[in-house]
């Protein structure tokens, strides 16, 4: 059985993600659970991007000690320092450097003749091998390469040090077939081939990226790269949930299998979910709400007869639980650790209390809190927190039929100072954001609006999220309470605060 290791880009790849933005707090909690589901490699981010990235690599660097933390760099030689810069502290210090090998990107991204691309390529290995024990070379859009150019540079960049050899499909253009004989060729052209280790980057473009990924396995790729729940540039990358199910459920076939932890799949689906403000599609391989549902009569017959009839994947494998523990207002400080515990969830002592006393006032108002509502609240009220300029005290809203919505807000600035505005609009939310835009002394382009409960009952949680444009920055923000109207006003004000953070500490709101 060969093992395959899992290359996760969740935080580098997928926070390239349109709209997706997360501050240094919520990059570390999705790397600790990226520790917990137990992936080879994670990579923490492209510490040359800026001052903001790379402080957040080197505390993700600083903090995973089981398995190795990798950052994204050019063939330049800043960002090889500034990566190594970033790393240098961690458990097992590795680069991810790269440049474009295909005609199109020669000719018009770099403006580049092939010796000069293999010349440039060559310099930044051997330099990035000079400080560090792994270096992993990517060939940028290997796939539309000319495969005796892609054998001849692969073989430089190993004689130079590479020890990793990525075969990204950078547009998702390639089909498996294709995909396959790519690596056949390279084992066959490239004399020093069996000193590395093959791996795969795919995109989804064409909905092919984990068949992709499986074809590059079959001939010989022993890493994968990808994302939780797929996500990334355009239609995102290698779903690694589905790439590890496929490789556990049909290791007949693959002879492959990598050491995830699959019972830490759907935990880190949700966060990630959450966190990222992506919702996952219902009908989503492994990780979908109706991924183990069946509604057909003919379907639900046989899977009570047998569940192997028509389920190939026991929710019990993926970390799906039929039974939530309940608590309520009546549960002890005691109760509500050991369950944060159990659901995989971190806290330091000193935000226990703070948490404590959140969790005892929404539970005095809601019947049940279930697990889908403790790690809703910990994840709004602690480990996602940033830098509060804004902050809401109070919100009145009118509305009826035949009167026109107004809202009035009652905010606290960043030097204490008390903002109180009131405003109208066509309906209950516009009224409130026409509202809070008056606060903010600044243009607030609404550019998406979605809220969904959190777990069921009239009593359940509101959760929204917003993706807005603020001081010509695209940024989101998430919201969470009982009443709709106040998550809303949450998730408008935690969207404007990033971008005044992000301003502060000069890091871009939009990856590269």
């Amino acid at each position: 059985m060969q093992k395959v290791k899992i290359f996760d880009t969740t935080l580098r790849d997928g926070e390239q993600s349109a709209g997706v933005n997360l501050n240094m707090s919520e990059k570390l909690e999705i790397a600790r659970q990226l520790e917990r589901l137990s992936v080879d490699i994670i990579e923490a981010g492209f510490p040359a991007a800026s001052p903001g990235d790379l402080a957040s690599v080197r505390e993700i660097a600083r903090t995973i000690k089981g398995c190795s933390v990798t950052g994204l760099a050019r063939a330049v030689i800043s960002d090889i320092d500034a990566a190594w810069e970033a790393l240098k502290e961690g458990a097992e210090p590795r680069l991810h450097t790269f440049i474009a090998t295909s005609p199109i990107h020669r000719e018009f991204k770099l403006k580049q003749s092939k010796e000069q691309v293999i010349e440039t390529a060559v310099s930044s290995v051997r330099y990035a091998a000079s400080k560090f024990a792994v270096v992993q070379w990517s060939a940028e859009d290997a796939c539309r390469t000319e495969l005796p150019f892609l054998a001849e540079i692969i073989e430089q960049v190993i004689r130079a040090g590479a020890q990793v050899i990525n075969i990204p499909d950078t547009v998702g253009y390639i089909t498996p077939e294709e995909y396959g004989n790519v690596f056949k060729y390279l084992y066959e052209h490239v004399p020093s081939i069996n000193k590395v280790e093959l791996s795969t980057h795919c995109h989804d473009d064409l909905g092919l990226a984990v068949a992709n990924s499986l074809a590059a396995v079959q001939h010989g790729a022993r890493q994968v790269e990808g994302t939780i729940n797929g996500i990334g540039e355009r239609a995102g990358n290698t779903a690694l949930e589905e790439l590890a199910v496929a490789l556990h459920i049909r290791k007949d076939y693959f002879q492959a299998e990598t050491r995830l932890n699959l019972q830490e799949i759907s935990r880190t689906s949700t966060l990630v979910s959450k966190l990222t403000g992506m919702e996952v599609p219902a009908n989503k391989a492994v990780v979908g709400r109706n991924a183990f549902a069946h509604e057909s009569g003919i379907h639900q017959d046989g899977v009570l007869k047998e569940k192997t009839t028509y389920e190939i994947i026991s929710p019990e494998l993926v970390g799906y639980q039929n039974n939530s523990m309940v608590l309520g207002k009546h549960s002890g400080r005691h109760a509500f650790r050991n369950r944060l515990k159990e659901l995989g969830i971190e806290v330091q002592d000193q935000e226990i209390n703070r948490l404590f006393s959140v969790f005892k006032e929404t539970a005095d108002r809601k019947k049940e809190m279930t697990d889908e509502d403790l790690v809703a609240i910990v994840l709004e009220e602690g480990l996602s927190k940033t830098e509060s300029f804004y902050e809401l005290k109070s919100i009145q809203v009118q509305y009826g039929t035949n009167q026109i919505p107004t809202a009035t807000v009652t905010l606290s600035g960043s030097a204490n100072e008390e903002i109180q505005e009131a405003g109208t609009g066509a309906g209950s939310i516009e009224a409130l954001y026409n509202t809070l835009e008056k606060c903010m002394n600044e243009t607030i382009d609404l550019l998406d609006y979605r809220i969904q409960s959190v777990g069921a009952g009239r009593d359940a949680l509101a959760q929204v999220y917003v993706k807005m444009k603020c001081a010509g920055k695209e940024t989101s923000g998430r919201g969470l309470a009982q009443d709709v109207l106040e998550a809303s006003a949450k998730a408008y004000l935690n969207a404007v605060n990033r971008v005044l953070y992000m301003k502060e500490s000069a890091e871009p709101i939009v990856s590269r």
